[in-house]
């Protein structure tokens, strides 16, 4: 026990505080979540993308490991979502949707950046970034495909996915990278300063998101959809890391990837899409907390 809550304080912890700070502040200084929530997505966001995976460097054939495995987890945890909403609760196509959203998109960043540094080690940010622009860039065009799908047709809602700002983001950055092309400085640093606001802008939107619901009203459903998202993700990586042929700092990096709460952008997607923007982030806020105990033990298993 005494370990578990060494792990919480020092790997957690820390994470936690900036969202209680925007969650106490927010409302005090009259700010509005959409402003800040708006200024990530469509800034901040494929700033970041771009900025980790510019200079990035890893073995091909390692990465497309990695690749393919996370991307079997999500698949995983969406399917299962899927048959939970639809043959257990009998949810309607629009709740079966926003589960779709909270399963195909962890914390990765504000969170899982954080959390494996503290946790892995600075060596393990690449493995964690490589695992983060997977899960990002699926993230956002089945998240996107789901939460417009209910407002019209199919093709309408993939170019709605392609079109988003973070995923626009990757082929630049690909581009950079495997032409080893040098940004003039002057671009470089600012990119560089808008990517490192990200995760404490989008934390503390987080809180002033939170603290602008109210009291949440929580429901079955936000408990089911937190507990698919926060259980059926690390028992899946946790299982298949083996088949993939994943170990040490790549395996971890994973498991803890596929162990974060439903990311912020899920609440940002689900309000720039009108898919039910309470209930998802009722959602981020209840997996957020319950997470506290969840990764604690995530942590303490890798």
């Amino acid at each position: 026990m005494s370990q578990l809550v060494i792990i919480f304080f020092n790997i957690l912890a820390p994470v936690f505080s900036l969202v209680l700070i925007g969650y106490l502040v927010g409302p005090r200084l009259g700010i509005e979540a959409r402003s800040p929530a708006r200024m990530s997505y469509y800034i901040l966001v494929p700033a970041f993308i771009f900025n980790v995976f510019k200079d990035a460097q890893i073995q091909a054939a390692l990465a497309v490991r990695m690749t393919l495995y996370i991307l079997t987890v999500t698949v995983g945890v969406i399917v299962i979502s899927i048959l939970v909403a639809r043959l257990i609760l009998h949810a309607s196509p629009k709740m079966t949707a926003a589960f779709v959203l909270i399963a195909a998109f962890g914390n990765v960043g504000n969170f899982g950046l954080p959390i494996i540094q503290f946790k892995l080690g600075d060596d393990a940010l690449l493995a964690a970034s490589v695992y983060f622009l997977v899960i990002s860039t699926f993230g956002f065009i089945v998240g996107v495909i789901a939460a417009t799908w209910h407002k019209g047709s199919g093709r309408g809602a993939v170019i709605s996915a392609f079109t988003t700002p973070g995923v626009l983001a990757v082929l630049p950055a690909f581009l950079v990278n495997g032409l080893n092309l040098q940004l003039p400085l002057a671009i470089d640093r600012a990119v560089g300063l808008m990517a490192g606001a990200l995760i404490p802008m989008m934390l503390l939107t987080l809180g002033v998101q939170l603290a602008d619901m109210g009291r949440p009203r929580l429901t079955w459903n936000v408990g089911v959809a937190s507990l698919l998202r926060l259980v059926v993700g690390p028992v899946l990586a946790i299982a298949l890391a083996g088949v993939f042929g994943l170990t040490g700092i790549e395996r971890g990096a994973g498991i803890l990837q596929a162990s974060m709460p439903a990311a912020v952008l899920t609440s940002l997607i689900a309000m720039e899409h009108d898919l039910l923007p309470d209930f998802i982030t009722t959602t981020v806020l209840f997996s957020t907390l319950a997470s506290a105990f969840t990764l604690t033990v995530v942590l303490a298993i890798i």
